[in-house]
């Protein structure tokens, strides 16, 4: 255990788009059979967790998950956690991307009628700057590409190396601090 606050972040559980590689931004896409079952496994793994607040993107995967995991109780929707807005790639898989735009990468390019990945970074700074206000340990569920913006940007890395972290569905990242404040860590990563 860290003497400073830990930030755990957990990705929403399995959806039909996140098994079939369909961008889902904004689209309220429920958890699956297998999503449900995998949120509820939650529990178990963050037992013993003691957080000072819950922080969940307005989707219903996440907010799910949340519930689902035993933390739906006072869990605070955040609108700034929401998944990256794909815009005209909302639904539409990378392969198919590709064929019609070729060395098209989201964390460079972002998408047509949707976020840039600096509108991404600027989201993911504001809830920085509200954990470090808050210097108390928060449990976080979101979606893979904003949580790994934020990942990116809690060692004060550029946003686009959020393309570095993967994160799967019901995973577990853990972010802290080594020595002091001034040193942002990543304790734990894409734990299943």
């Amino acid at each position: 255990m860290s003497a400073f606050p830990e930030i755990t972040l957990v990705r929403h559980g399995e959806t039909a788009w996140s098994l079939s590689g369909q961008h889902t931004g904004r689209s309220d896409i429920p958890l699956t059979a297998n999503g449900e079952a995998a949120a509820r496994a939650l529990a178990p793994r963050l037992a013993g967790l003691s957080v000072s607040a819950v922080w969940s993107s307005p989707s219903q995967r996440a907010r799910n998950t949340c519930a689902l995991a035993g933390f739906g109780e006072g869990a605070v929707i955040k609108p700034d956690l929401a998944e990256w807005d794909y815009g005209a790639y909302e639904g539409i898989t990378t392969k198919e991307i590709l064929l019609k735009r070729p060395g098209w990468q989201l964390f460079r390019d972002g998408c047509p009628d949707g976020e840039a990945v600096a509108d991404i970074g600027a989201r993911a700074d504001r809830i920085i700057a509200e954990l470090r206000q808050a210097n108390a340990p928060v449990l976080i569920f979101s979606s893979s590409h904003f949580l790994r913006v934020l990942g990116a940007r809690w060692l004060g890395l550029p946003p686009e190396d959020g393309s570095r972290f993967i994160l799967d569905t019901t995973s577990i990242s853990v972010l802290g601090y080594e020595h002091d404040l001034t040193e942002p860590v990543i304790r734990r990563w894409n734990q299943k």
